[in-house]
């Protein structure tokens, strides 16, 4: 089983290890910790949007100006979110640290998919959450592995916990393209079936299939779920060595900048201000997409997610950069997984007892996306070992995939 053994380009090591484990605790100093997190990073600046978005909703300016100061609020807030789990998965060693980490990791497009539930956009839902695993899998993985390359002449990581990892990438693919088959298979008249060639393909309530697909995606949710589950298990607990990166002993342990109680107290704070800013995003898409005529499928597909994986795009390139290549693969293939095998089925049963139709079956164009770029990426993987131009691939197709949802 290969391990992480990079070559040096341009110097530095490639060394690996979460130095999480035997810290001592930080004191209480909620000043200091929140002067951290606030004046850590130049893109907190952003931060101004914030009260700039809400006084947009409520003086109910432009559709145009909701959506731009929405959008902008969320990218330091995604920043800010990162940054507070980060800090407190450090005081809760390795396990529950990753697991919180597993929890929070996607709560700016969990939180933007739930506002997008409660005014009924189930189409946003869709496209926003696979735009996401898009994102993560081809721009954020691709960018990592191009980085990378400045640094070192190959990189390498563990087979085995990138296999796994595929692997149930590919199970939640899979269970994307069994309902647009189910769909297709009872799709009763030729007027339904031209529908789903040249249309949206998405059901709707007159839909014969809807059904029997809201059945299939329950079932289907739950199962995957507790496959998840058992994935979480397996990561964070019986094997979690295969996912661990290679501990340099010259590397010194991180240390915590924040205290606990500081930590998790931001984190709920910061949680609560994007659930307002995601709402009034979502609540000014349609407008916007009107008015500045970009296709509705494009902002979800896309920009949102740009907006959402913001802090998992630095974290991942940055550790590439530091040829640690398993938290690379665990930050954006795992980051996918959450979404495809945890937070859309989540989703869909989230959806059931508020009786909204939300479903696994995504129009057709957008699960021959998702099953491309799975595939893609299982072929890298597959060597245990990346290279820059195996990122200029990955972002090729995302570039691809963005050209074909603008047009």
């Amino acid at each position: 089983m290969p391990t992480q053994e990079s070559t040096p380009l341009l110097g530095g090591s490639g060394s690996t290890g979460n130095g999480n484990q035997g810290r001592p605790n930080k004191s209480f100093d909620p000043i200091g910790s929140t002067r951290h997190l606030l004046l850590g990073s130049w893109i907190n600046l952003l931060l101004v949007c914030v009260p700039l978005s809400i006084i947009a909703d409520s003086l109910h300016w432009s559709a145009a100006a909701r959506f731009s100061t929405s959008f902008l609020a969320i990218v330091p807030l995604a920043k800010l979110l990162g940054d507070s789990t980060e800090q407190l998965s450090m005081k809760l060693g390795q396990t529950l640290g990753g697991l919180l980490n597993a929890t929070f990791g996607n709560a700016v497009e969990l939180i933007v998919a739930i506002a997008a539930l409660v005014q009924n956009e189930l189409r946003l839902v869709q496209t926003s959450l696979l735009g996401s695993v898009l994102s993560n899998l081809l721009l954020v993985l691709g960018m990592s592995f191009f980085a990378s390359g400045f640094f070192f002449y190959e990189s390498t990581f563990q087979v085995t916990a990138a296999q796994a990892s595929s692997s149930l990438m590919t199970l939640a693919c899979i269970t994307l393209i069994l309902p647009a088959a189910y769909h297709a298979s009872e799709s009763e008249d030729a007027k339904a079936t031209i529908k789903i060639l040249v249309g949206d393909g998405a059901p709707d309530p007159a839909d014969a299939s809807l059904h029997g697909l809201l059945l299939l995606s329950r079932g289907t949710s739950i199962i995957l779920l507790a496959t998840y589950l058992g994935y979480l298990f397996f990561q964070l607990r019986t094997h979690a060595s295969l996912f661990e990166a290679e501990q340099n002993e010259d590397e010194e342990a991180e240390e915590a900048a924040m205290d606990q109680w500081s930590a998790g107290a931001w984190l709920v704070i910061i949680t609560v201000i994007t659930a307002f800013c995601a709402d009034i995003l979502v609540g000014s898409i349609d407008e916007t997409a009107q008015q500045w005529n970009i296709p509705k499928k494009f902002i979800g597909l896309i920009l949102l997610p740009l907006v959402g994986n913001a802090a998992e795009h630095v974290t991942s390139v940055w550790m590439a950069c530091k040829g640690k290549m398993e938290l690379t693969i665990g930050v954006s293939v795992g980051s996918s997984i959450q979404i495809a095998a945890g937070m859309i089925p989540l989703l869909v049963l989230i959806a059931w007892p508020l009786n909204k139709n939300l479903t696994l079956f995504f129009a057709n164009f957008e699960t021959i996306t998702l099953f491309v770029s799975v595939m893609l990426v299982n072929l890298l993987l597959q060597d245990g070992r990346s290279n820059y131009m195996e990122g200029v691939m990955l972002m090729s197709l995302y570039l691809v995939i963005a050209l074909s949802y603008l047009v």
